[in-house]
C-alpha cells in the first residue's frame, strides 16, 4: 500500500476526523522499515517522515490505542524531535491499522500543538474511524488485485496474419473495466470479440470476464451459437442483477477477407473503406442478458485490400472530435492501425474519458 495514489474514500475519513475532533492535524500513516508514509493527511505539510521517534511507531508496536495528552511533560516523548522541534506536538491520539493478515502496519491519528484529552466516547469513536479506514484500505488492496487479474485476461499478444495489420487496446475510466476485447487464431481464422457491460466497476468487470470465458470455451461453435450460449448463461446466472451486455463476436477468414459477425445490440462495428467511406455492420440481435429468447444469425462482409474493420466501445465517442468519422480516418491515415489505437488510449487519459475506451482495428493491407 505504500506510495500508492491518494484515495478519495480515505481522504473523506481524514476530513471527517478533523471536523469531529476539532484538531489541526490528522493522518492515516503507514510504516515502512525506516519511514512513516501518510496515505492521507491534513496539516502535516508532507507525506513522509522518519519512523524513528514517531508516535505512530509506538502505537503500532503496542498494538492498541495510544493517547498522549501533553507530550512536553510525557516521560517517553518529552525530548522527542517532533515535540521539541517542528511541528511542536503536544497532543497525540492514534489507533493501529491492521493488514489483511493481522499485522499492525499503520495508524489513524489526530494531533494538536495544544494539550488536550479525549473522553471514553471520543476514544471509541477514534477506534471506529480507524476500523473504517482499515476497511477502505483493504478494499483498495482487493481492487488492486482485481485490476491485475483483469489486465491478465486481456490478450497478451497480437496475432500475426500475413497481409493484415492488427491493433487493439482497452483503458479503464476508473480502476476496473466493464469493457473487454479478445482475439485469437483458430484453424487459421481470427476470432474477435468486443463487449461492453452496462456500468463500470467490480460488478461489470466480473460479468465481462464471464462473457469472455463463455465465448472462448468452445471455438468450434458457430458465431451465432456461441453468442446465444453466452446470452443464456448470463440470463441464468445474472438475470436478476439487471446487467446487460452489448457485444460483437466476429471471425475473419484471412484468405478471402470475409468477416462473419454477430452484433448483439452493439452497433459500433464498421468497415472503413479504402476510399474513405464507412460501412456500418448490422446483424439482428438484442444485448445479452436481457431475458429474451432471441434467435441470432450471423452476417458477413467483405474486407478488400486497403479496408479496415473497426470495432469500439461507446467510450471512444466521448473523446473524439465533433466529426468522429473524420477524426478516426485522419488518425488512421496519419498513424496506421497501431498508432491510431495508441492515440485513442492517449486521448482517453488526456481528456479524462468518463467511460471505458476499447478499440479493435484490423486492416487488410493493400
Amino acid at each position: 500500500m505504500l506510495d500508492t495514489r491518494p484515495d478519495a474514500r480515505v481522504d473523506r475519513v481524514t476530513r471527517l476526523a478533523q471536523e469531529i475532533f476539532g484538531v489541526p492535524m490528522v493522518s492515516v500513516t503507514l510504516l515502512d522499515r525506516d519511514r512513516q508514509w501518510r496515505k492521507s493527511q491534513i496539516g502535516l505539510g508532507g507525506n513522509e517522515a522518519s519512523r524513528e521517534g514517531a508516535f505512530c511507531d509506538l502505537t503500532v508496536r503496542t498494538g492498541d490505542t495510544l493517547i498522549v495528552e501533553d507530550a512536553s511533560i510525557d516521560d517517553y516523548f518529552a525530548e522527542n524531535p517532533f515535540v521539541v522541534g517542528d511541528p511542536h506536538l503536544r497532543f497525540y491520539a492514534g489507533h493501529p491499522l491492521q493488514a489483511p493478515g493481522g499485522e499492525h502496519v499503520g495508524t489513524l491519528c489526530i494531533l494538536d500543538t495544544q494539550p488536550r484529552s479525549l473522553d471514553a466516547r471520543e476514544v471509541e469513536l477514534l477506534r471506529e474511524m480507524a476500523q473504517w479506514v482499515q476497511t477502505e484500505l483493504m478494499a483498495e488492496d482487493d481492487l488492486d488485485h482485481a485490476t491485475v487479474v483483469q489486465q491478465a485476461l486481456l490478450p497478451r499478444e497480437t496475432p500475426e496474419i500475413a497481409g493484415y495489420t492488427l491493433a487493439a487496446a482497452a483503458t479503464a475510466s476508473g480502476q476496473l473495466m466493464g469493457d473487454l476485447y479478445d482475439w485469437y487464431l483458430h484453424d487459421g481464422k481470427l476470432r474477435m470479440t468486443l463487449a461492453d457491460v452496462m456500468g463500470k466497476g467490480t460488478g461489470p468487470a466480473i460479468v465481462a470476464a464471464s462473457v469472455r470465458a463463455s465465448l472462448r470455451t468452445a471455438p468450434d461453435r458457430g458465431l451465432a451459437d456461441a453468442v446465444g450460449e453466452a446470452d443464456r448463461l448470463l440470463e441464468s446466472d445474472l438475470g436478476r442483477a439487471g446487467l446487460f451486455v452489448t457485444a460483437v463476436h466476429a471471425e475473419l477468414d484471412p484468405d478471402s477477407g470475409t468477416i462473419s459477425f454477430v452484433d448483439a445490440g452493439h452497433s459500433l462495428a464498421f468497415i472503413l473503406r479504402a476510399d474513405g467511406s464507412w460501412t456500418p455492420l448490422r446483424s439482428t440481435g438484442l444485448p445479452l442478458g436481457m431475458g429474451f429468447d432471441f434467435d441470432r444469425a450471423a452476417a458477413s462482409v467483405q474486407l478488400e485490400p486497403g479496408d479496415a474493420f473497426l470495432c469500439c466501445s461507446d467510450g471512444l465517442l466521448d473523446i473524439l472530435d465533433d466529426d468522429p468519422f473524420d477524426h478516426v480516418l485522419r488518425v488512421i491515415a496519419a498513424h496506421g492501425p497501431v498508432g491510431a489505437v495508441a492515440e485513442a488510449v492517449r486521448l482517453a487519459q488526456e481528456r479524462h474519458a468518463p467511460d471505458d475506451v476499447t478499440v479493435l482495428l484490423v486492416r487488410r493491407d493493400a
